[in-house]
């Protein structure tokens, strides 16, 4: 790394493990398309990342708490306690059940097909366009 540019940071980030550990998360949200803060000047994403940190256009606190976050795997939500639904009886669940059911005088049908119609509508599909994309 460039040594100048380290030694810009040390001010605002006192141990150099946490500054390795910061400009390395930064200089992978830049390669993710991440906006920058500062002019690239030709320069390669980690320089670019303590160069930021240098010139504290970002605080080294937040990007902190930006990498915990994105290495966490499970975090905890506080959500609220479920209301005590009433219980329904039996009997009114089961007279709700039968008011909902269709009647069974009433016959069921289902649309029959040939194998020759079958055969004419799978002719008459249009093949998807194929893109260069995949």
């Amino acid at each position: 790394m460039a040594r100048v540019t380290v030694e810009d940071c040390i001010d605002k980030v006192p141990n150099r493990f946490d500054l390795v550990l910061l400009a390395s998360h930064r200089a992978r949200l830049i390669s993710q398309g991440s906006q920058i803060t500062i002019d690239r000047d030709n320069d390669k994403n980690p320089v670019v990342a303590l160069r930021e940190i240098a010139d504290e256009t970002l605080s080294p606190g937040d990007l902190k708490e930006d990498l915990i976050h994105s290495l966490q795997k499970h975090v905890e939500v506080d959500e609220p306690e479920a209301e005590a639904v009433p219980a329904i009886e039996p009997a009114a669940a089961a007279e709700e059940m039968a008011a909902e059911a269709p009647e069974a005088d009433e016959p069921v049908t289902f649309d029959r097909m040939s194998e020759e119609e079958l055969l004419a509508g799978i002719e008459g599909l249009v093949a998807p366009e194929k893109s260069d994309d995949f």
